[in-house]
């Protein structure tokens, strides 16, 4: 597709559509006028998902072949996936059971009575020629997620909701390997068959980080209740967006579908790059075509893959070999009969078994320990609420909070690692806090103990810093000594900072840590600077004022 040059009617700029960054979509997003910047926006997206999440089980969803992800090609082919004549669907419990469990999470209503259906399309990849879902009679409809949106700042994250419309179950596809070099496409029907749960939503999101936000915690759902793994770039976890816009107060825009976006930061990019597509058409005096599209991770931008001006008859039916799924709550069944409930999907059950919630988590962290929104879902969003609880206990919960997000857990991140692939005790986290709360470490030696006790797990925090000698320097006639020296030798960064220019001090503060061998605390080295520095503006003043005399 040919780059679009358009020249934005609002504010009158030339924007390259092939390379889209987030200054340019708040420009042409909202007039970059005066007047205009006074006035509600001037486009208006509406986007909806659909969430497609493979059910974590051991087996398909009708047939009894394995659904583990990496195995070698066509090994997990039972004669029910290849479509082999005379062989019949048989529903898989466990995801049934996985379907209920997500939808009472997301407070949906479910249906006691739901069916099964046939919708016929061709594909080299989905042999039998029709895939089984469910089209008008769903698991579950009519549910609410909460999510958390971040901003710049911590105080600036907000919450939200979006309803769920429905919740069903269906089998997934094969894959297609499409190789150029010989012009040929193979097919391994490993993943044919496997249980997904769609999750599809009201188009209730309005940019690319209001959707990332809403899969994120939608994604950590799924992985707490044990319904889905959740690993993306493996393909559990796939998502397609609806996109259109359109000015406020009119009619709805033509909407187009992002198919497969496996990764957050592709439904991100995806569909703000799709929102800028679009505005720039319209503002072409274009017209927006109802078709399908894929993202091109290289590029960043959406490509046409099929359009959708003719509408597709999947010719659904019923599907012949499955009898209706019904639920029971307890008090449907004749307790006398224990047979009778051990064949039965009881949503009671179900429902009693299910962990505790991420949104739950969050707010008994904040009850128990006073920490704020944005510290609890950070620690949730990062599955160590646990850690965090056994820690915590008997220290001051503010402090430790801060080292635990800032210090802790920003460097697990910055080592690409989680807690469970650390060997680390917790105890020694702990300890580590310890000897930070009271100034026997200075910040950037704690983040060296730090590292290497993700490194090697056999480090203890007091013994490491002994060995190295850099235990917090303390003695005020040392730091005062390293406060004059960094003064002396940067006499231009003194003046700057006496003229009022903070950077002066940040070279200053450089210096004096140098000088400790980053082994004295920065509050009091930055207190003692700024001292020393108002005594020599005094001096200096009062010199002026005898030789004036």
């Amino acid at each position: 597709m040919a780059a679009l040059k358009p020249v934005c009617s609002l504010c009158g700029k030339i924007r390259l559509f092939t390379s889209i960054t987030r200054k340019s979509y708040i420009q042409i997003y909202r007039s970059s006028s005066t007047e205009a910047k006074q006035k509600p926006l001037v486009w208006e997206p509406v986007i909806g998902l659909e969430i497609h999440a493979q059910i974590q089980a051991d087996s398909k969803l009708f047939s009894r072949s394995s659904a583990k992800f990496g195995s070698p090609v066509n090994s997990q082919v039972a004669f029910l996936d290849a479509a082999l004549p005379g062989t019949l669907p048989v529903l898989n419990r466990r995801c049934v059971e996985a379907g209920v469990v997500t939808a009472l999470a997301l407070q949906c209503q479910l249906n006691k009575v739901s069916r099964f259906d046939r919708k016929h399309y061709f594909y080299a990849d989905l042999p039998v020629g029709y895939q089984i879902t469910q089209q008008d009679h769903a698991l579950a409809n009519n549910g609410v997620f909460r999510y958390t949106v971040f901003g710049q700042q911590d105080s600036d994250m907000v919450e939200k909701t979006v309803d769920i419309f429905q919740l069903q179950l269906e089998q997934d596809s094969g894959k297609s390997l499409h190789d150029e070099l010989d012009r040929q496409s193979l097919i391994d029907l490993n993943r044919a068959g496997c249980a997904l749960m769609e999750i599809v939503t009201a188009p209730g999101f309005s940019s690319g980080d209001d959707a990332r936000s809403f899969v994120r915690d939608m994604r950590q759902l799924l992985i707490t209740l044990g319904t889905c793994d959740g690993k993306m770039s493996e393909g559990s976890l796939r998502v397609d967006a609806n996109i259109s816009v359109h000015r406020p107060g009119e009619p709805l825009g033509v909407r187009t579908e992002v198919k497969n976006l496996n990764s957050m930061r592709s439904v991100r990019k995806a569909i703000d790059y799709e929102i800028i597509r679009q505005i720039g058409i319209l503002e072409m005096g274009g017209e927006v075509v109802n078709e399908t599209r894929s993202f091109d991770v290289e590029t960043s931008e959406t490509v046409p893959m099929r359009d959708k001006e003719v509408k597709q008859d999947y010719r659904f039916m019923p599907e012949p070999n499955l009898p209706p799924l019904r639920l029971y709550h307890s008090i449907d069944l004749a307790k006398t009969d224990p047979d009778i409930w051990k064949s039965k999907i009881i949503i009671d059950d179900l429902e009693r078994s299910m962990p505790t919630l991420p949104r739950d988590k969050k707010q008994q962290l904040m009850d128990r320990y006073g920490i704020s929104l944005y510290q609890a879902t950070f620690i949730v969003g990062e599955n160590l609420e646990g850690v965090y609880e056994e820690l915590v206990v008997g220290r001051d919960a503010a402090r430790f909070t801060q080292f635990f997000i800032s210090e802790f857990i920003s460097k697990l991140r910055a080592l690409d690692l989680t807690w469970d692939m650390c060997a680390v005790p917790s105890t020694r986290i702990g300890e580590l806090f310890d000897l930070r709360d009271v100034n026997k470490v200075s910040p950037t030696n704690g983040q060296w103990v730090l590292k290497a006790m993700l490194t090697d797990p056999e480090v203890r925090p007091a013994e490491w810093v002994e060995s190295r000698g850099l235990w917090q320097i303390t003695d005020i006639d040392v730091l005062t000594r390293a406060c004059r020296t960094a003064i002396e030798d940067n006499p231009n960064a003194a003046r700057k900072y006496l003229r009022g220019k903070a950077r002066g001090m940040a070279t200053l503060m450089g210096a004096a840590r140098r000088g400790t061998e980053n082994r004295a605390d920065s509050l009091t080295l930055n207190r003692m600077l700024r001292q020393m520095l108002a005594d020599k503006a005094e001096e200096g003043g009062n010199d002026a004022d005898s030789k004036g005399k």
